[in-house]
């Protein structure tokens, strides 16, 4: 994690250096790297979560917007010490920028360079719809399942999706991946109709040994793990119980009920199992889940 974590920081700091590249001299872009550099580790609180880290340098904004500040800021304060080409231009898409406070007053400064690199503030400015969240970085709300669209790009820039791409994701949760396999795989066995393994079939084993996976992680909230571990009983239980009675219609005794349980509980099984999984990858993938 704590790679991780320092591998968006020079990501980072790397586009703002590309974007400065042929813009600012060479000592201004060392210097304005460094600052950025100082600035964000500041920020960032001693913090090694990558989704804190990330949305701390969200905050930031887009690098090449930043880099044209500190043209402008340049040109205000020390008029040709910089090139008069412009700043490449901003992409199209993407998140929206952050605005940046000035400089603190009465700090030293020299040509080409200052001492403090200013101070970030959350953009006021929100898409229509949406609501900001408590919290240092924020958060969007109003922008239906946002988080799983980032997460389907997946060869998105991290910074664009909050480092929560789907690549991403199970680079970084590989047991929780695992786990969300096996429990598919159980799902994927019922229509086989394997032999039991002493009393216990096939599925209900692999089942049990994604649950066990689940249940191990620190990713999911205990609800979370409660939900997508119980979901595939209660399809099979439940579900047996309601669709098996209801297809039996005239038929009396306990043998039709039960001949239309077994017939309908595997099947039953299989959409508990999907809405579990689905639910779990979507807490994985959702910037609201705690550990």
């Amino acid at each position: 994690m704590t790679e991780r974590a320092d591998q968006l920081i020079l990501n980072y700091v790397s586009k703002a250096a590309d974007a400065a590249h042929g813009v600012l001299r060479p000592d201004q872009r060392l210097d304005f790297s460094r600052r950025l550099r100082a600035r964000i580790e500041e920020e960032r609180h001693g913090s090694q979560d990558p989704r804190r880290v990330s949305k701390v340098l969200a905050r930031f904004g887009d690098p090449v917007l930043l880099v044209e500040r500190e043209v402008r800021r340049l040109a205000e304060s020390a008029p040709g010490t910089v090139r008069t080409q412009a700043a490449p231009a901003l992409p199209t898409s993407g998140p929206a920028p952050t605005a940046l406070s000035p400089a603190r007053s009465g700090s030293p400064a020299r040509s080409g360079a200052t001492a403090a690199f200013p101070r970030i503030a959350d953009d006021v400015s929100l898409p229509p719809g949406a609501v900001r969240g408590p919290g240092p970085a924020g958060r969007e709300r109003g922008l239906p399942f946002a988080s799983l669209r980032r997460a389907a790009m997946f060869s998105a820039n991290p910074m664009a999706t909050g480092g929560k791409d789907a690549r991403t994701v199970v680079k970084d949760h590989p047991r929780e991946t695992a786990a969300l396999v096996i429990l598919v795989v159980a799902a994927l066995l019922v229509p086989f109709n394997l032999p039991a393994v002493a009393i216990f079939r096939v599925p209900v084993m692999v089942w049990a040994l994604g649950a066990i996976l689940v249940m191990a992680g620190d990713t999911w909230t205990l609800r979370d793990r409660l939900i997508g571990v119980c979901a595939p009983l209660l399809g099979y239980t439940a579900g047996g119980v309601v669709v098996g009675g209801l297809r039996v219609g005239d038929q009396p005794g306990l043998q039709a009920f039960m001949l239309q349980f077994f017939n309908v509980s595997g099947v039953m099984f299989m959409i508990g199992t999907g809405a579990g999984v689905a639910w779990l990858v979507y807490r994985l993938l959702d910037g609201d889940v705690h550990r």
